[in-house]
């Protein structure tokens, strides 16, 4: 960068120059022509007509042959201030200028965080609800434990998917919901049914299957082999109390695949 900087100074000077070498030569020649112009008249006129006055028009030759050396040594100052004009340098930019005009462009504001729902004792009241209500407050549990969304999905063709949510880390939990009575447990018959849809059609990467009442041997089993958590009344009532993490956490995972947790 620096040597084609320098380079181009040194052209620039070179044009600057070339023409003043050239005035200079020219007006030295017109003395020259003038000088030996004025010899040749003075000797021509003397010799040809003596009375003549010589003198007289020999000062008006000199005088214009002053007059044209005058403009030429003028026109060469005029070319060279007109070239200093020319290669200076521009003004550095403005920096405050450039800063003020930076300024204004400001970056659109970050996406707030979604907002956890304040979610009421009431909406998480298992036992006073119906069915199609304890779907509810599991997804209520789901957004008090940050969930976000939450859909509830259940219902005729939900082919087994209850709610559906994704968990601050991004996991899409898959819950189907059993609203037993206490005798009433879940088989493994429900378990293989859920196990066919929940990886498979709702793309869960937690399945998890919740009941207020209990699962039987051959249930748990069927889960455990297939990677299922499951939450039963006792479970159920320690993640509603926060006394439990949510199923999505690792532990409840490694207890669903059978590993014991450290």
């Amino acid at each position: 960068m620096t040597s084609s900087g320098e380079e181009s100074r040194a052209a620039a000077v070179g044009r600057v120059s070339g023409p003043i070498g050239r005035d200079v030569v020219l007006a030295v020649g017109l003395a020259g022509i003038c000088v030996g112009g004025v010899a040749v008249f003075l000797k021509t006129a003397g010799a040809a007509a003596p009375g003549i006055p010589v003198v007289p028009v020999a000062i008006v030759l000199v005088l214009a042959a002053g007059l044209a050396l005058a403009r030429w040594s003028i026109s060469p100052v005029r070319r060279r201030s007109l070239a200093r004009t020319v290669l200076a340098p521009a003004p550095a930019p403005d920096v405050p200028a450039v800063a003020d005009a930076l300024s204004v462009l400001t970056l659109p504001p970050a996406p707030a965080e979604p907002e956890v729902p304040d979610v009421g004792t009431r909406a998480l009241d298992h036992g006073a609800v119906d069915a199609d209500g304890f779907e509810h407050t599991v997804a209520a549990l789901c957004a008090r434990d940050g969930c976000t969304p939450v859909e509830v999905v259940g219902g005729a063709g939900d082919l087994g998917a209850d709610v559906i949510a994704t968990t601050p880390d991004g996991l899409r939990v898959v819950i189907q919901c059993k609203h037993y009575a206490e005798d009433n447990r879940v088989g493994s018959q429900d378990l293989q049914r859920f196990g066919g849809t929940c990886f498979a059609v709702h793309e869960a990467d937690v399945a998890v299957v919740v009941t207020t009442s209990s699962f039987t041997a051959p249930a748990l089993d069927y889960a455990a082999s297939c990677g299922i958590v499951c939450l039963d009344g006792t479970d159920l009532a320690a993640w509603t109390e926060s006394a439990a993490p949510p199923p999505w956490e690792p532990g409840d995972r490694e207890r669903a695949a059978g590993v014991p947790s450290a």
